[in-house]
């Protein structure tokens, strides 16, 4: 089972930059998007069923143009929840989660913190969603959340992290939060097969930071620890182009 997480930064955007194209080739049973940027009537649904992924799932803020997060599969899920019940959250479309036969794919998308306004609210989600994983794994044991943290755990998986340890994203508590995070109940899928730094999901588009790989590893396939024993390979796929951020795979045998 090929799951890929992708924080798309536009969907139509990234539809004209070859995305469908790429994601035949690319071929994974699951697809999370995050950011989407548009409503499911904003777009032509055809390319995506063409590519194989008939069981499509959109999940956009009620802002135009802003945040939504989707989930494409070529499998029928079981069951299929939007958001978390939590209204601010829902209501900038955060949150997704198919239920299949065996494991259960959330794609999220947690808030940037660029202002003290909008720091404040990351740390306030932050707290919240754990609460609200921690409950939900009662019922959900086996569960995979695929998405865009806006977080780097640790020093390897940022470019720079003595000049940008006072930067959101990379700031102490935030990466007290999602180490907390971790170590209550979810591995690292990527770090589980790979300990070498210098591996990044999103760069600014500023001072040629793609082609310098001067990233940060902010995107993550975080797996419930039940299923640890059916993790078979985690990857980044750094040449997809289709947005400032790049996909991370996770293979799982199901």
């Amino acid at each position: 089972m090929r799951i890929i997480s992708y924080n798309v930064n536009g969907i139509r955007a990234a539809v004209k930059k070859g995305f469908i194209d790429w994601l035949k080739s690319a071929n994974p049973d699951i697809v999370c998007l995050q950011e989407i940027k548009a409503t499911p009537d904003q777009l032509d649904m055809q390319p995506f069923e063409d590519a194989g992924y008939k069981y499509h799932y959109w999940y956009p803020a009620t802002k135009k143009g802003y945040s939504g997060v989707a989930i494409l599969s070529k499998h029928k899920p079981l069951h299929v929840e939007y958001g978390t019940g939590i209204d601010y959250m829902d209501f900038e479309g955060r949150n997704l989660r198919a239920d299949f036969e065996g494991f259960s794919v959330m794609s999220l998308y947690l808030p940037s913190g660029t202002s003290e306004k909008r720091l404040d609210h990351k740390l306030q989600f932050m707290a919240d969603f754990q609460e609200y994983v921690d409950g939900l794994k009662t019922e959900v044991p086996n569960l995979i959340i695929c998405g865009d943290y806006n977080i780097c755990h640790q020093a390897i998986d940022i470019h720079d992290p003595v000049r940008l340890k006072n930067t959101s994203g990379f700031l102490p508590v935030e990466r007290e939060w999602i180490d907390g995070f971790m170590k209550r109940g979810f591995i690292d899928s990527f770090r589980h097969f790979n300990e070498e730094g210098n591996h990044y999901s999103w760069w600014s588009y500023r001072a040629g930071a793609r082609n310098n790989n001067k990233g940060w590893r902010i995107d993550y396939n975080l797996v419930a620890e039940p299923l640890k024993e059916k993790l078979k390979r985690a990857v980044i796929l750094p040449d997809a182009m289709h947005s400032d951020h790049c996909p991370v795979l996770l293979e799982i045998e199901n």
